[in-house]
């Protein structure tokens, strides 16, 4: 086995985070949809895809690496917001928050060792750069626009486009 029973153990709590944050994303995609606002639930549909990669991208990883998947419950998103502001908000914070855990994950891997852990990580690092960065860009827009401006909003997503194939 490749992977330390500690850094097994701390991947696999990820790769359900990862899948808690794919719903989550589906929640705040579908608050969008009912507001009629297309481009912005996909842009939060497509955040959501790509969170479910990421989870694959771990899972895989520990199967790689002779570890144990052990995929944990999952919490239910938060369901209900009462703005664009709080919805975006959440992003933002959720991708700060994954930040610190792929930080936490590298520190295991720096601290044993574990050089193809710490690649495999690097990755994640610099996604987060991205990731981190948008929901930056989108909430400082969504509070200049407010809620009664909610389609220029819509306007900027449509034009931000999706990321390219592979970019995910």
């Amino acid at each position: 086995m490749m992977i330390s029973d500690g850094l097994n153990k701390a991947v696999n709590a990820q790769i359900g985070r990862e899948f808690g944050a794919h719903f989550q994303y589906v929640q705040i995609a579908v608050f969008f949809d009912d507001l009629g606002m297309k481009q912005t639930a996909q842009f939060f549909y497509n955040q959501a895809d790509e969170e479910h990669q990421h989870a694959m991208k771990f899972l895989k990883y520990v199967v790689d690496t002779g570890g144990q998947v052990v995929i944990p419950a999952i919490s239910a998103p938060k369901a209900t917001f009462s703005s664009a502001e709080e919805a975006v908000q959440l992003s933002l914070t959720w991708e700060q928050e994954v930040t610190r855990q792929i930080n936490n994950l590298m520190d295991i891997a720096v601290s044993e060792k574990d050089y193809a852990a710490q690649q495999f990580l690097n990755w994640f690092t610099n996604e987060q750069i991205e990731e981190v960065s948008t929901m930056e860009t989108l909430l400082k827009i969504v509070r200049q626009i407010q809620d009664k401006n909610l389609f220029m909003f819509e306007n900027i997503i449509a034009n931000m486009g999706t990321p390219a194939e592979g970019e995910a």
